[in-house]
């Protein structure tokens, strides 16, 4: 199974795909995308959209797994990530592919096993699941694989209510 995870953002949006087979599970590819800031938001989500569409004609996942909107003071902010995660969804539901979304308590839970886990936890959970010799960077890249590994993690859990399917 091949899933595609990603942090979104409108500057940085984190991706990382990664493979089980069996017991192992492997990075097959992660990072981020990148905007530039002073460029219209228009063309920066455009950007978005064609990268996470590369992401997936290049790996053929089969499912998308997306780190829901977490709720914070700064308005602003907290629309530019909601922008970038339609984007995304978009892209998913272009290409056919099931999206999973999860709120960042879950993925800390699924991967550190504390849903308060802060980022080095999560970055050392990462490395040490997928075998990596230094920790994923940037952050968003290593929250990114813990959205995917979450998405596998609950896959196995299918019908337990872990995570929300729009498909």
């Amino acid at each position: 199974m091949i899933v595609l995870g990603i942090d979104p953002g409108t500057s940085l949006m984190g991706f990382g795909v990664v493979e089980e087979n069996g017991q192992h599970v492997r990075a097959l590819e992660y990072g981020c995308l990148r905007t530039a800031a002073g460029r219209p938001r228009a063309e920066r989500l455009a950007d978005l959209f064609d990268g996470v569409t590369d992401l997936i004609a290049r790996h053929r996942p089969e499912r998308l797994a997306v780190e829901e909107l977490f709720f914070n003071r700064n308005v602003t902010t907290a629309l530019s990530v909601g922008e970038a995660r339609g984007v995304v969804l978009l892209a998913a539901q272009k290409a056919g592919l099931p999206v999973m979304e999860f709120n960042p308590m879950l993925v800390k839970q699924a991967v550190v096993g504390y849903g308060r886990a802060d980022k080095q936890q999560v970055q050392n959970m990462v490395r040490v699941i997928l075998g990596l010799a230094e920790p994923p960077r940037p952050d968003d890249a290593a929250d990114a694989l813990a959205v995917a590994i979450c998405a596998l993690h609950s896959g196995k859990l299918a019908g337990a209510g872990a995570g929300r399917g729009n498909r």
